[in-house]
């Protein structure tokens, strides 16, 4: 640990500095192993999942289109669904759009979460819209940085709410942390805090 001192007389304060090793993914390479497949067209990347909480059974692709507003629409979700992959669709889109989505596109409902951040606004919405899209069943609980009791807290209330739903939460980078989301509710935690958008 590495101790240093306050700005503008405030007190001084510790601070932790890191120093092992960290990788990025230039530094990074996926190992092939031998495989009996003969073409890649015989891979297959459905996997079936068993959710902790929820209990709910997935199958698809493992892939999920991040909740941003350029990329997480209805349009990105009526196409990755027909390769069986999910997109955690924007929290922009209002209450009728989700109807209006839900009805005209119900083979593209098991492929979608409806996002939500922790403000009291953004979970009125989410129970809108679970509430008027019963096929709904995926949450994506979303914030810059899930490193905050606030966030802990919001994922475990919206867990109390809707205990069959699928919650994914994040954004966290950790061990630690990703335990903890899951112990409070999450089936599947985000991971990675980049510098978005701001």
């Amino acid at each position: 640990a590495t101790t240093a001192l306050g700005f503008a007389g405030s007190n001084s304060y510790a601070m932790r500095i890191e120093e092992e090793v960290k990788l990025d993914y230039k530094d990074v390479l996926l190992r092939p192993k031998r495989s009996t497949l003969a073409s890649r067209s015989q891979v297959d990347l459905n996997r079936e999942f068993v959710f902790k909480h929820s209990r709910r059974i997935w199958r698809g692709v493992p892939i999920i289109v991040a909740n941003m507003d350029t990329v997480g629409t209805f349009d990105m979700a009526v196409a990755f669904a027909k390769h069986g992959a999910m997109v955690a669709v924007h929290k922009h889109y209002s209450v009728d759009e989700w109807e209006q989505f839900a009805e005209a596109h119900p083979e593209a409902i098991g492929f979608v979460a409806a996002s939500a951040g922790t403000s009291e606004r953004d979970l009125a919405k989410l129970d809108a819209i679970l509430e008027r899209c019963p096929s709904v069943t995926s949450i994506c609980l979303d914030v810059a940085n899930g490193y905050s009791e606030t966030f802990v807290k919001t994922v475990e209330r919206v867990r109390s709410k809707h205990p069959s739903h699928t919650i994914i939460a994040g954004n966290v980078v950790t061990n630690e942390m990703t335990e903890e989301l899951i112990m409070h509710g999450a089936d599947i935690v985000k991971v990675g805090i980049g510098p978005g958008s701001v």
